[in-house]
């Protein structure tokens, strides 16, 4: 009985979504306007080639912002700055050698990994700690420590059903709690790629050093570890300071509701081993033209709309935490309905979103794109995850969402934060997809009467972070604020 009832529930919500929402019409002419016109992939194709890589607090980086203020001025927005100074990280000089012996250690491929030390020169014996969780340190003891600790960065094949992974970063936070002086990650991409990101959970320096090499070499390693003792020495330099950086809005102010907002962003920042042209070239450039799309049709909205390049994610969701920071300081955090955020995002055949009561509205919206294009597939996916601009905003008791559903063009996902990642592995139709799409979505999130979703209080927020299972890598990062 209380299933029917809450089958019929839903529909009745659905129905009501959709006729209290006919966005056809609007979305019809965003259509038309990013199939014909969207400038998403041009101008990242020239962004990419005229700046290169966008990392923070570098004068690409620079380059790269003011690329993305004079883009979004000369579509007409209202743009500016929000400039934020942060602890910052770059890579200087590393080498890595690994051997049976200190007198026979022969140099390997590796990639300093953020935000080692500024300065290390370490020697020791490689312990192998497998996927590098808590489970596998149990069985060795103290025997970690003073040893540099060999990690994988996924979950190896032949791991027991059910084993979970942590980003890097935590992994690396486990290994120096139980003495490591040393991290060795070994990449799951074939063909020697390597991988960059952070090892640091708080975007601060760490204070081991830790480096990624290729899976060929990290599985041969683990194998030479079977047979006996393996040695490796690191050295590197690195750079470390406060440096300043700026995220860039263009702001659409709501005509109803002009002090609820509706936060659409992604970071506009790349490592520097390649163009950053899939993270997060596709997100960003597809941002840029939502907001070149709302302007060409002057689309009016009840709410207010900030598109937002953050800089500073891949050092640590810096842009986003000064973004959040800054609203909190303003007193203008409970003006911010829901964000978008769009981090490697293309071609999406759906919408995700944190809040499952958010389902109907969406699908409603969904029903209305699919008679434009079947190739929208109103997938819904409700969930959380951390590690991308969405998370401070999350924290905080807002709900998040965005694309979902599609997949990377051109096998492109073993290239992220690697030195293949370049232009050429970008789809112009993908970007166009996300666009459009995304702009319809934004669009109807602006203007629809109420959105079903207000913030979560701690309580309800600590809850979900649980029933998520986000409660451990947040307690490794220290930004779980609720007792056990």
């Amino acid at each position: 009985m209380m299933r029917k009832f809450f089958l019929l529930a839903l529909t009745s919500l659905c129905l009501s979504a959709t006729a209290q929402d006919n966005f056809g019409p609007v979305f019809k002419k965003i259509n038309t306007e990013v199939q014909s016109n969207s400038k998403a992939y041009s101008t990242l194709k020239d962004a990419s080639l005229t700046i290169g890589h966008r990392l923070t607090g570098s004068a690409n980086g620079a380059k790269a912002e003011e690329y993305a203020y004079n883009l979004l001025k000369s579509y007409g927005c209202d743009v500016k700055y929000q400039p934020f100074e942060v602890e910052s990280w770059d890579r200087k000089t590393i080498s890595v050698k690994i051997g049976s012996t200190a007198n026979d250690l022969a140099p390997i491929k590796a990639v300093t990994l953020a935000h080692s030390p500024v300065a290390a020169n370490v020697t020791a014996h490689i312990i192998d700690v497998g996927n590098g969780l808590e489970a596998d340190y149990q069985p060795l003891g103290d025997k970690v420590k003073g040893k540099i600790a060999l990690i994988y960065l996924g979950v190896l094949p032949g791991s027991p059903k059910g084993t979970g992974s942590l980003h890097r970063s935590e992994k690396t936070a486990i290994a120096t709690s139980h003495g490591a002086i040393g991290v060795i990650i070994i990449n799951t991409v074939k063909d020697g790629v390597l991988l960059t990101g952070t090892a640091s959970v708080t975007g601060k320096l760490i204070p081991i050093p830790a480096v990624c090499i290729g899976l060929e070499s990290g599985m041969a390693l683990k194998e030479k570890l079977k047979a006996g003792n393996q040695i490796a020495s690191i050295a590197m330099t690195n750079f470390s300071g406060l440096i300043k950086a700026r995220n860039v809005i263009a702001t659409f102010k709501g005509t109803e509701f002009p002090k609820e907002k509706i936060v659409v962003g992604g970071h506009l920042d790349s490592w520097d081993l390649a163009t950053g042209a899939i993270d997060n070239g596709i997100g960003s450039f597809s941002i840029l033209d939502m907001a070149r799309t709302f302007k060409k049709l002057n689309l009016t909205t009840k709410r207010t709309v900030e598109f937002v390049l953050f800089m500073g994610e891949e050092q640590g969701l810096l842009g986003s935490k000064a973004y959040v920071a800054q609203a909190k300081k303003d007193k203008t955090i409970d003006q911010i309905s829901y964000m978008l955020n769009y981090d490697m995002t293309n071609d999406p055949k759906g919408f995700s979103t944190t809040r499952k009561e958010m389902e109907p509205l969406l699908r409603g919206w969904g029903e209305q794109i699919t008679k434009i294009d079947t190739a929208y597939k109103n997938l819904i996916q409700s969930g959380a995850g951390l590690h991308s601009d969405h998370q401070p905003f999350m924290l905080e008791g807002i709900t998040t969402g965005g694309g979902a559903g599609g997949r990377l063009p051109n096998n492109s996902g073993p290239y992220y934060h690697s030195d293949g990642d370049t232009f050429k592995l970008v789809d112009e139709q993908g970007m166009k997809n996300t666009v459009r799409f995304s702009a319809m979505q934004t669009y109807a999130l602006a203007n629809t009467p109420k959105i079903p979703v207000g913030k979560q209080n701690e309580v309800a927020l600590e809850a979900f972070l649980r029933a998520q299972n986000l409660k451990e890598p947040l307690k490794i990062a220290g930004e779980w604020r609720w007792k056990d």
